[in-house]
């Protein structure tokens, strides 16, 4: 399969949004993408959260999501909306949610993220997204043209345990859609990515925003695929908006596993 990941500045609207990312999927999909992965935020970024929680709306009601199920359906393509900020159903409360949208535009699966970015950097940055976003209880493993998909989102990916959990229950790859900060991005992007896929035996495919955004946040963008063994087969070495497209085999997964049969290995223990 071939896959595109749309590196995004996403802007502070959903128009605005729209119109940034569709023009990035339809060059995807010229390049022969057959899933196309889209970042964290992918319909909006606003961290003001008066400003943006009145934008807000129902995942059936998202501009943004609806324009990338067309595009999806035009295209023939799958599509992983990275995240869509939403209300939630049950309580309208905001979501953090990934989207997997079907060639034919319906939606596949969703996640919403489990665990929240709440954290004090030593540069004095300071985010608190459990102030605005309700988490998810769920991990979830979908399926795009025969290639089982674990997901996850962003900060998720400081927690070993969700993925070796995804990976035990058939994820093959990982998509991990970011909105990474600069420093933390800086330190610690590829490491964590790469030690994700060696510790499971998966492809990683990580889809970034980049650069300095309308909300003045910077985000690391250098949007990666790993493979199995841990290498690093196709990454953008910037932060401006573009589009990266790699090849995976699914025979890598089993190849890996079965060199180091880690996922098999692990033991239960007791202590300390």
């Amino acid at each position: 399969m071939k896959v595109g990941l749309i590196q995004t500045r996403t802007p502070a609207s959903h128009a605005a949004a729209l119109a940034h990312v569709l023009p990035l999927v339809r060059e995807a999909a010229a390049g022969g993408a057959r899933l196309i992965c889209t970042p964290e935020g992918t319909n909006i970024l606003q961290k003001d959260r008066e400003a943006l929680l009145p934008q807000l709306t129902l995942l059936a009601d998202d501009p943004v999501v609806n324009g990338l199920r067309d595009a999806a359906r035009a295209l023939g393509v799958w599509i992983d909306v990275g995240s869509a900020l939403v209300k939630r159903e049950e309580d309208g409360k905001a979501a953090n949610r990934q989207v997997l949208i079907r060639p034919d535009g319906s939606v596949a699966a969703t996640y919403d993220k489990l665990h929240m970015f709440d954290v004090d950097l030593p540069t004095g940055e300071t985010a608190r997204e459990s102030a605005t976003y309700e988490p998810g209880d769920r991990a979830v493993v979908a399926e795009a043209d025969g290639l089982k998909l674990g997901l996850t989102i962003c900060y998720d990916l400081r927690f070993p345990a969700l993925h070796r959990a995804l990976a035990l229950a058939g994820a093959e790859a990982f998509l991990i859609p970011a909105a990474f900060t600069r420093p933390t991005g800086e330190a610690h992007w590829e490491v964590l990515m790469r030690a994700r896929a060696i510790e499971t035996g998966s492809y990683v495919i990580a889809a970034a925003q980049g650069g300095f955004h309308e909300d003045r946040r910077g985000t690391y963008g250098h949007s990666l695929v790993v493979e199995p063994w841990g290498a690093v087969i196709a990454q953008l070495d910037h932060d401006e908006p573009g589009v990266l497209l790699a090849d995976l085999d699914p025979a890598a997964v089993a190849k890996a596993r079965t060199a180091i049969p880690a996922l098999a290995n692990a033991r239960a223990f007791s202590g300390p």
